[in-house]
């Protein structure tokens, strides 16, 4: 174990809240992903957001150790921490890089991904200026419709690349519904990708990589795989969707905790938290926990969220605050210390991002994501 103690304390923290990074878990699932992909596919793992809230360096480190041959990140400033991070594997700028952040992508060696002439000539100045001649990877929409050149841009885009003297080291695109098996629309853009790379190909234009999966497609099928697949999710324990879970086994490697900070007892009817929304109907221990919506606990989990006290789920009583939640215990006993787990295992039960992502009616990468930086990490090899 690294960062705090068991109890979520250390050096400078002292609120008893804390995220549990399972790297064994990240571990497996990399070893997972990379158990259905052909030996010549690459893997990248895709860290932006903090890892998904899991810490990119940590990650990126350990993906890398696993097989990983390729980093993805969403923004400049992220591969610029990770390269301050000692990370020296490929780092690709998923969107296109601001033209005034065009000479710190070269000079940190991050792989930029383009789609517009004005993105092309921002890079080629800054690599004239520098003297280097960067790769860059060409976005083309198949249909997602948030960013990337058109398929029929697509050819004008490479000839601009390598008129201004840079090299096509990938092509690439991105699927809209690949979560859901079946859905005809994955295929189609599969289709519009393989003309787009057969146009290029037929002029001699043969990029080193093609990619198209995401955690959902390279669960999807082989045909989707290509050079290299990008993973976010599946690396972090989670399928995109239940359909595609029986792919792989994997483990979900965050875990949420904290420790009962005051306990209460109150009597049948007594309106708890603000707006006083939830009575218990007998006399009731009251457990507050101090985290809140501030810490990514969202406040949409109020009055119909659960949490793990002693091996119990918990009912969470009324409105989630901005720092502090107060559970139900019931007549059970709870004091002062008690572990309470909000996402993760306790006692052979779990909550998963999933089950929270059911309740509010959004999706798991949100929750992950969600958990704010304000809560210290702590990293084991459990698994």
């Amino acid at each position: 174990m690294s960062g705090s103690t068991g109890s979520g304390l250390g050096s400078g923290n002292y609120r008893p809240v804390w995220v549990e990074v399972d790297l064994g878990a990240i571990r497996h699932n990399v070893r997972e992903i990379r158990r259905v992909l052909a030996p010549d596919v690459g893997l990248l793992a895709v860290v932006k957001a903090s890892a998904y809230g899991h810490g990119d360096a940590q990650v990126s480190h350990v993906a890398l150790e696993e097989g990983a041959s390729w980093l993805g990140v969403a923004l400049v400033e992220e591969g610029v921490r990770l390269r301050e991070a000692g990370v020296t594997a490929p780092i690709l700028l998923l969107s296109e890089p601001p033209a005034d952040a065009a000479e710190v992508v070269l000079a940190r060696s991050l792989t930029a991904t383009v789609y517009t002439a004005e993105g092309i000539r921002s890079l080629a100045k800054a690599a004239g200026d520098l003297g280097v001649c960067p790769e860059v990877h060409i976005k083309v929409d198949t249909g997602m419709h948030r960013v990337g050149g058109s398929p029929e841009q697509a050819l004008a885009l490479a000839g601009l690349v390598l008129e201004e003297g840079m090299v096509i080291g990938g092509i690439w695109s991105h699927l809209a519904v690949a979560d859901e098996p079946g859905n005809p629309f994955s295929e189609v853009q599969r289709r519009r990708f393989d003309v787009v790379c057969s146009e290029m190909e037929a002029l001699g234009i043969r990029p080193r990589l093609r990619h198209l999966a995401n955690s959902g497609a390279t669960l999807l099928g082989k045909e989707y795989h290509y050079d290299l697949v990008r993973c976010g999710l599946a690396i972090y324990g989670y399928a995109p969707s239940a359909e595609l879970a029986p792919a792989v086994d994997l483990r979900p490697a965050m875990t949420l905790k904290a420790r009962v900070s005051l306990v209460k007892e109150v009597g049948a009817g007594e309106g708890v938290s603000y707006g006083l929304r939830y009575r218990p109907e007998g006399r009731s221990l009251l457990a507050t926990v101090p985290i809140g919506y501030a810490d990514g606990l969202p406040r949409g989990l109020s009055g119909r969220g659960v949490v793990l006290v002693g091996g119990k789920r918990r009912p969470i009583a009324g409105t989630i605050t901005m720092d502090q939640v107060v559970l139900d215990c019931g007549q059970d006993r709870v004091e002062i210390g008690d572990e309470v787990v909000l996402l993760g295992e306790q006692a052979g039960e779990r909550i998963t991002a999933v089950d929270w992502a059911e309740a509010l009616g959004t999706i798991a990468y949100e929750v992950l994501a969600g958990v704010r930086s304000r809560i210290p990490r702590v990293y084991v090899e459990g698994a």
